[in-house]
């Protein structure tokens, strides 16, 4: 199965599997499941390490970061297309929780653009499945 994973999931996937649930850690690491991010997550995490909003003694720059998504853990970067961003323009967002982070819009526009599952810890996102977001929550 192909699955997309927010950025929080990827944070946690490479640095504290504490985070992941256990029917979530067991997806990440059943070797017939193929896993992406969106580049949104890339930009996301570039600009964490820009703030240093994330730092880590394993890798030492953003560069490392980004080459052990795929070297280390096969995770896979997912353009993103035209269609993502028709699918983006078109997306009603969860306005009662006050969600305004584009990222996530770009993030659950991609899974929907592309029916790929996407796991996230956000609480906000359930309110997409109405939208077609297929949505593998994370409790931690």
């Amino acid at each position: 199965m192909r699955l997309l994973l927010d950025t929080n999931i990827v944070i946690f996937l490479m640095t504290d599997h504490s985070h992941l649930s256990k029917n979530v850690a067991e997806l990440l690491q059943d070797p017939e499941n193929i896993l992406y991010v969106s580049a949104e997550t890339i930009r996301e995490i570039i600009i964490l390490f820009k703030n240093k909003g994330f730092s880590s003694k394993q890798w030492k720059t953003c560069d490392a970061f980004i080459d052990s998504l795929n070297k280390t853990f096969g995770i896979a970067t997912l353009p993103i297309d035209k269609n993502v961003m028709r699918t983006y323009a078109h997306l009603t967002l969860n306005e009662r929780q006050g969600h305004k982070d584009p990222s996530d819009h770009v993030i659950i526009s991609h899974a929907i653009t592309l029916k790929m599952p996407l796991i996230s810890s956000d609480t906000r996102f359930p309110f997409y499945i109405k939208q077609k977001l297929d949505l593998i929550f994370n409790k931690r």
